[in-house]
């Protein structure tokens, strides 16, 4: 009798005669570049430095694609918006000490939202593992240490015969829900020898999938159909499961209203009669999901942003529906189900019953109503005039990517996605400098769209340097920056908590100028003419720059009411 794990894939006679008679001259860099060709990778990302010389010059030899920035923090934002993009592991090739340590906030934001990242790094020799101060350029004590709290896993190398399954071993985590980085590190010297170990041929890795226990879909299925004023919160574990349709059958079923969570943009149909959109921030929304008898979370741990600034107290029972144990119930007591969202909507689509509800939608116009009501009051046309200008714009499947600026802050809750996987943001980790990096590694993954990068003036001085990488490969990118002078969210924060602001401002650079210098297109633009200005930058191929210079403002808070 045969086993399925009897069976053994027989390599064929190419492989064979590649395993007895290796190409010469191969490395240990060679074994980093081939394992990932044979996991599926076609693109790798990545800032080349003295200990990782051996893969960056393994690439010359290989059939990969790699699009290198010009600091670390930025590729690993590119290799980040890659793997959202893709569902794919993204390779990150980084050098020993400094240049790792500068991708640490990158590596912190895809974990945060669960981008699938493969970070490969060189290490000191291996004399100098183990603690010991032998003085190596770049030695580091522990490095994977600085990584461990921060990445999924830490993989280690320290032969090369170990490098092929230390590779797919971190892929496998890196694709295993929850998505996210993960991190791989091997010796200069590992990487620098010449290696007898055969070209690496076969890597198919498994990622497990995460399904439901049954038994618990079975009482999550009987809640909600017995409900009287069930809702759902749908987070970015809906956009990553690629589960939106299926979210949508059950709303229509259960007769469920939806709101999203920043992170879950266009995992519902925006004008949907029971989309209560993306505005979480706004006591109307609380209240009305804390007077829902049922309420349904989907790959939402319903952290700060998702829960109005932990103002939410929900009143009935909770279901949670999550693939990172961690956040499972870690705020709010739940019928936790630890699964991918996909696997568990479908198993509730199983067994939940139809409900009947006219009253639903009308519930829900009348909590907008009441919020448009409350942003009118605030005197916002320019800054509900610049969002509409940005969106009349974008191309419907055009991706966008949003740096922590206040433009982005509207776009959280106001901004129609239109469709799930098209509005990212840097709201996982909530560094500076993401949106254009990102936007280059979007634009690396798919060709076929243009992509819009938003910052203010002071994020986009953390990413200027990425102009001259996106000159070098033509990608598709048209960067808009909102040029307030200065940190603009902090300046109103800072006047609002202590009467005046204090190192938020900042004399910039002529951006415009700066774009052309190196090359790339720049353009001054007005609210009146930005719609015209942005939709002509984003038709044109290749990248460009779109300056605003505006103060916007953000809408008062409800959290401190």
């Amino acid at each position: 009798m045969t086993h399925d794990h009897d069976l053994v894939l027989r390599p064929t006679a190419a492989q064979t005669e590649a395993a007895l008679n290796p190409p010469p001259g191969r490395t240990g860099g060679d074994l980093v570049v081939e394992s990932l060709a044979a996991l599926g990778a076609t693109t790798v990302f990545g800032l080349p430095g003295q200990h990782a010389l051996a893969v960056f010059d393994a690439l010359r030899r290989s059939d990969l694609r790699y699009v290198g920035l010009r600091v670390e923090n930025n590729a690993g934002f590119a290799a980040d918006a890659y793997g959202r993009i893709t569902g794919e592991a993204a390779p990150l090739l980084l050098s020993t000490g400094p240049g790792a340590l500068t991708a640490l906030a990158a590596l912190q934001e895809a974990r945060a939202a669960s981008a699938p990242v493969l970070a490969i790094c060189s290490q000191v020799p291996t004399t100098g593992l183990g603690g010991g101060r032998h003085g190596h350029l770049h030695e580091l004590p522990d490095q994977a240490a600085s990584f461990r709290g921060v990445v999924k896993s830490v993989h280690t190398a320290r032969t090369q015969s170990q490098i092929p399954s230390a590779i797919a071993e971190a892929w496998t985590s890196a694709l295993t829900v929850p998505h996210g980085p993960v991190w791989v590190e091997i010796p200069q010297d590992v990487l620098l020898a010449e290696t007898s170990v055969p070209v690496v041929s076969g890597g198919d890795t498994f990622p497990e999938e995460l399904p439901p226990r049954p038994e618990l879909t079975a009482v999550a299925a009987d809640l909600l159909t017995r409900a009287e004023r069930p809702a759902i919160v749908a987070g970015g574990g809906v956009v990553r499961a690629d589960a939106a349709k299926k979210l949508r059958q059950l709303a229509e079923r259960l007769q469920a209203p939806v709101v999203t969570t920043y992170g879950g943009k266009g995992a519902f149909p925006w004008t949907h009669p029971l989309s209560l959109q993306s505005w979480l921030e706004d006591r109307h929304t609380t209240d009305f999901l804390e007077d829902t008898d049922v309420l349904l979370v989907v790959g939402s741990g319903l952290g700060e942003l998702s829960s109005n600034y932990h103002t939410f107290t929900p009143r009935g029972r909770v279901i949670q529906i999550e693939a990172d144990l961690g956040k499972l119930e870690a705020n709010h007591p739940a019928l936790g189900i630890h699964a991918d969202a996909r696997l568990a909507l479908q198993a509730l689509l199983e067994t939940v019953g139809e409900r009947t509800d006219p009253a639903a939608p009308e519930r829900v116009s009348g909590v907008l109503d009441k919020v448009r009501a409350r942003i009118a009051a605030q005197d916002l046309t320019l800054e509900q005039d610049v969002l509409a200008a940005v969106r009349k714009a974008l191309p419907t499947r055009a991706p966008s990517f949003w740096d922590m600026t206040i433009l982005a802050y509207w776009a959280w809750s106001a901004f129609d996605a239109k469709a799930p996987g098209t509005m990212h943001s840097a709201q996982g980790a909530g560094g500076l400098g993401y949106a254009f990096p990102a936007a280059l590694g979007a634009a690396a993954a798919d060709p076929t769209h243009p992509v819009l990068a938003v910052s203010g003036d002071g994020g986009a001085l953390y990413s200027v340097a990425e102009l001259a990488t996106a000159r070098q490969y033509g990608l598709n990118v048209t960067w808009l920056i909102v040029d307030d002078g200065g940190y603009g969210i902090l300046r109103e924060y800072m006047t609002d908590a202590f009467g005046q602001p204090t190192a938020t401002d900042l004399p910039g650079p002529d951006f415009v100028a700066l774009a052309e210098s190196f090359g790339v297109p720049g353009v001054r633009t007005s609210p009146e003419t930005l719609e015209t200005d942005l939709a002509k930058a984003l038709a044109a191929p290749g990248p460009s720059v779109v300056v605003l210079p505006a103060v916007l403002r953000t809408f008062a808070p409800t959290h401190t009411e």
